[in-house]
């Protein structure tokens, strides 16, 4: 191990030996490909980057000696078709192997790399090439995205379809370009402020918008591997999240090997808890992240019979945990779940960092890297007990932190205010400082007076036995401004029933303040999601509207 993350990062620390303050030196001319995984390479070739292994039983272990030689020639094959730095080139490929030295090609090369889920339709696509004018895309045959761009209609700007792990007509087989390429490559220069990286947000609120990160966004995630994953350099780190989504940036690319660590990839078609748990217990993997509905889906599958005795540190992000799931899974494998809070547009930026002690149900405190608050409408920090939306200053660069959106000039006068980085969600801070979830500012409801989370609602409610999913939103209402919504999708078993509502109404009252109970109830099949399963609360409010 050679430490390179030590040579970024300053810290400080309290009297309890926690990182209290931290700051990190960006290079001028900073590359993750070359001054970090081509530079392990070369101090240690051999060293475990990626250990990969599919649902039919095959696998694969790469080396970073391995992931540099590979991106090499990836990066070789590129140019030779024509990619060149700056290029935007999508890039869908599920959970294989070929992510990882491709990425790190994308890096080389200097192009921006538009990572996006294999769930897109036709829209999807011809909203994403034709927004961010694509020229190439990079898609797995493991998946029904070919399909998709082949009948998407009017995307002049791409020029090229490369297909992974099968042939088809149109497509170039790029693993057999790769293949035959050349090994050397010469470093492309860059600046740390040219554009590395491109998310599409979730489009919860209309069409998703395209975050922009520069080269320094890998090392924004030094504390996320350090303080927060705390991976072991000689172990492997599990992070449970599809190549497409930002998520996978964190915990399955750069936070672990900025630490060094090895990457745990598993490609699979449907999530079987006890699957994953002996996949735990098989490669003896160290570190692992999900949300916490997959906790509880491990532990309905019971722990038992499986050695999962190898985990030193467990991570949540996404979504609420209840205090239910953190207490059995503290009782059953004496590890706590250690939760954070990011954004497409941000690193982890909350956290329950090394050192603290969660509180479930909590997103934790400020990270010691960045400068987090809650202020009111006015920008004026808010005291503890009081709703705020969170912020981050940055009136020095911080890296992590999103440069902007493409093509989105309102979205970008939003985004940041005088070096304020607005995130739009709030939350309110208890007397020890850490920070609870309260909503999109968008989603607040306001009846009567009063401000109401309907994450907290949500929340109540997903634990009575019925109901398998909600969403809580706020609909008008002439006396009190707006009155709160349910939405939900029932178990199998049970029936949308004037009875069962009212035992719902009284379950939210015995939950939370009585005054927040949903006093409209609907039974659903199903509810509106974007492409990432997020719940799209607008569209059940603009229903709602008409």
């Amino acid at each position: 191990m050679i430490g390179i993350w030590k040579e970024y990062l300053r810290e400080e620390f309290d009297d309890q030996g926690r990182t209290s303050k931290a700051h990190i030196e960006i290079p001028p001319n900073f590359n993750f490909a070359y001054d970090v995984v081509d530079r392990i390479a070369a101090a240690e070739p051999d060293r475990r980057a990626l250990q990969w292994c599919s649902v039919t039983g095959a696998e694969r272990t790469f080396t970073f000696g391995d992931i540099s030689r590979l991106s090499n020639k990836a990066a070789n094959y590129l140019t030779s078709m024509g990619i060149t730095k700056g290029d935007y080139v999508l890039v869908v490929v599920k959970h294989s192997w070929q992510f990882w030295y491709l990425s790190i090609a994308l890096h080389k090369i200097g192009a921006v790399m538009v990572p996006a889920t294999f769930m897109l339709r036709k829209h999807d696509i011809e909203y994403r090439v034709n927004a961010a004018r694509i020229k190439a895309c990079i898609c797995t045959a493991t998946c029904d995205i070919p399909d998709q761009v082949d009948i998407s209609e009017d995307i002049p700007s791409l020029k090229m379809k490369f297909l992974l792990n099968g042939h088809r007509d149109g497509w170039i087989d790029i693993d057999a370009g790769v293949e035959t390429a050349p090994e050397e490559w010469t470093r492309v220069p860059n600046r740390s402020t040219d554009t590395m990286l491109m998310y599409f947000t979730s489009g919860t609120a209309g069409d998703p918008k395209m975050v922009l990160h520069d080269f320094s966004y890998p090392l924004g995630h030094i504390l996320t591997a350090k303080n927060w994953y705390c991976v072991d350099p000689e172990g492997l780190h599990f992070t449970i999240a599809d190549t497409g989504w930002i998520k996978c940036a964190w915990g399955k690319l750069y936070a672990p090997w900025m630490m060094e660590a090895g990457i745990f990839v598993y490609e699979f078609e449907r999530f079987d808890p006890s699957d994953i748990m002996d996949k735990v217990e098989r490669y003896r993997i160290t570190t692992l992240c999900s949300p916490p509905t997959m906790f509880r889906m491990f532990l309905n599958a019971g722990t038992e019979g499986h050695d999962l005795s190898s985990l030193k540190h467990t991570g949540i992000a996404g979504e609420a945990l209840s205090p239910n799931t953190y207490k059995m899974w503290l009782e059953n494998t004496g590890l706590k779940l250690m939760e954070a809070f990011g954004q497409t547009e941000t690193p982890p930026i909350i956290g329950t960092w090394d050192g603290y002690e969660p509180k479930p149900g909590s997103m934790g405190v400020p990270s010691p890297l960045f400068d987090v608050d809650l202020v009111d409408p006015d920008g004026n920090p808010v005291p503890p007990g009081v709703d705020g939306e969170i912020i981050v200053r940055v009136a020095n660069r911080e890296p992590g932190i999103t440069v902007g959106y493409l093509k989105n000039d309102k979205g970008n006068r939003e985004l940041q205010v005088e070096h304020v980085h607005h995130t739009g969600d709030v939350a309110w801070r208890d007397e020890d400082g850490y920070f609870w979830y309260v909503g999109r500012n968008d989603d607040i409801i306001k009846s009567s007076g009063y401000r109401i989370s309907p994450f907290e609602i949500e929340s109540v409610l997903m634990h009575h036995p019925a109901v398998l999913e909600c969403a809580i939103t706020g609909i008008p209402d002439p006396v009190r401004g707006q009155l709160v919504k349910a939405t939900i999708v029932l178990r199998a078993g049970y029936e949308g029933t004037d009875e069962l509502a009212k035992e719902l109404q009284n379950y939210v009252k015995k939950g939370t303040a009585p005054y927040k109970y949903p006093r409209a109830i609907e039974f659903v099949k199903e509810l509106p999601k974007s492409t990432s399963g997020k719940i799209m609360r607008r569209t059940i409010r603009k229903k709602d509207a008409e």
